[in-house]
């Protein structure tokens, strides 16, 4: 399968180099309200943000702009326990959903919600753009007959695993619905392909069951939920976003630039996940990174999250198999990530939990194996490692000196980054990463760089070593 991934480049606040460059060339260049000062200033900037709020996430993150919607109860359903949701929000919060279907380049659904709604996800207005609609489900479980194989109106694609039900492939090709297969559909695989296919703005009108894991994979940028005042009730009914694996509500991500307006009888909230980008997120303190060393002005901040990045391989997740003792056995796992995960289970005496370490190793791919591992030590935190809490970390610190000792490359590449702060920019991960705005631990960046400044100090033992000359007798 092709690799849709594009490098996420982290790039600096850049507002305004480009008008300096043009002057500088002797070009006039004329800046609406640049003489404004003030608030008022402030007050322009953000609308010109907000305007071009699609091109800037792209620009800035290499994916299309994306927002999820949704319509919920008062109580946080979005349909019943039979799975009727018509209508949960008024008629003006459907047509609020329809302009913004119209400013979209596409609209994204999971098969639940073709087999249960049967959608058309179209604009509904005359001579308005309708977008491209995408459907994912990686076992194509998706009826013969529905209204989003008519592509009269509008382009559908449908983005599956290799090999799923080659025969509906056959018949919705033959209606024209494109098909689209991956090794392991993600909605990071999708998000790229919406990327190279040129799309600044992605809507996805999805359930729970494919919010979440799209809110995991950092590809929402911005949330709009529409709250009707309405109580329906009920253990079983679904809520707007499925498991994202927290365990502690300091994990609870938070919205910035919230907002809040009156749609008839609802309540439409907004807001991003992500900083507006021209808004850096703050690194952690200098004084928090033991390992940093050289002059302030020497220092400086890397970045790394996503494995297709530069720094890619300093995340857990990089596609570099590692080789741990385990009780006198040598195992072979296929990434940090996965060794991680099954330690939570490994050595506890109970069925379930040796079940759930052989499934984490079997995990196909590392997103698999975070996921497996935080969902069962949330489902069954009493067969989690009595001591994991304070273990966790030294398990990490032995994969990573295991993986960076391995592959001579990789411990070049951290080499090369003396004297500057690691921070594992994920936004999600208040321990591991920085969090939302610079207010996580970062302990991986602290044990890359506790790691880094081991293999300085065996590098200046080899050269002090070779410096020195030898006895010819």
């Amino acid at each position: 399968m092709v690799d849709h991934g594009m490098p996420c480049v982290r790039r600096k606040h850049f507002r305004g180099k480009a008008i300096t460059a043009l002057r500088k060339a002797g070009i006039i260049v004329d800046v609406l309200g640049e003489d404004t000062v003030g608030d008022r200033a402030q007050e322009a900037l953000e609308a010109c943000q907000y305007v071009n709020i699609p091109l800037l996430y792209t620009a800035t993150h290499q994916l299309p702009f994306s927002v999820l919607k949704y319509a919920m109860t008062l109580d946080g359903k979005i349909a019943t326990s039979t799975g009727h949701s018509s209508w949960v929000s008024s008629k003006l919060s459907r047509q609020r959903v329809l302009e913004t279907r119209g400013r979209s380049n596409a609209v994204i659904v999971g098969g639940n919600t073709v087999r249960r709604d049967d959608p058309r996800l179209t604009a509904r207005q005359e001579n308005c753009h309708s977008p491209v609609r995408i459907v994912m489900s990686r076992g194509l479980d998706l009826p013969e007959e529905a209204n989003l194989w008519d592509v009269s109106i509008t382009p559908t694609i449908v983005m599956t695993q290799r090999g799923a039900r080659n025969d509906l492939q056959k018949k919705l090709a033959s209606k024209g619905v494109e098909i689209v297969e991956f090794d392991f559909l993600t909605p990071r695989d999708v998000m790229n392909y919406c990327y190279d296919c040129g799309f600044l703005s992605v809507l996805w009108e999805c359930g729970g069951t494919l919010s979440a894991p799209a809110i995991s994979a950092g590809v929402i940028h911005k949330v709009m939920a529409f709250v009707a005042p309405k109580i329906i009730g009920g253990v079983r009914a679904p809520s707007p976003v499925g498991e994202l694996g927290f365990l502690e509500m300091t994990q609870a991500l938070k919205l910035s630039n919230v907002s809040y307006e009156q749609v008839g009888p609802d309540l439409l909230i907004s807001g991003y996940l992500y900083p507006i980008p021209g808004m850096q997120v703050d690194a952690p303190m200098w004084e928090e990174a033991p390992y940093v060393t050289g002059s302030n002005d020497e220092k400086s901040v890397i970045y790394f999250h996503k494995t297709w990045g530069f720094f890619g391989a300093f995340s857990t997740f990089s596609p570099h198999p590692v080789s741990m003792e385990n009780d006198g056995k040598r195992i072979s796992w296929h990434s940090v990530e996965h060794y991680y995960q099954a330690q939570k289970f490994n050595g506890v005496k109970d069925r379930m939990a040796e079940k759930f370490a052989k499934d984490i190793q079997a995990a196909d791919c590392p997103e698999k194996a975070a996921w497996l591992g935080k969902n069962f030590a949330r489902q069954h935190p009493d067969l989690l490692q009595p001591d994991w809490q304070q273990r966790r970390t030294g398990i990490m610190y032995e994969a990573l000196a295991k993986k960076f000792s391995l592959y001579p490359d990789l411990r070049n590449l951290l080499l090369s980054t003396n004297s500057r702060l690691l921070v594992n920019s994920s936004p999600f991960d208040v321990y591991w990463g920085c969090g939302r705005n610079g207010m996580g631990l970062n302990q991986l960046g602290k044990l890359l760089m506790k790691l880094r400044a081991e293999f300085e100090a065996v590098e200046i033992v080899k050269l002090h070593k070779s410096s020195i000359p030898k006895y010819s007798g």
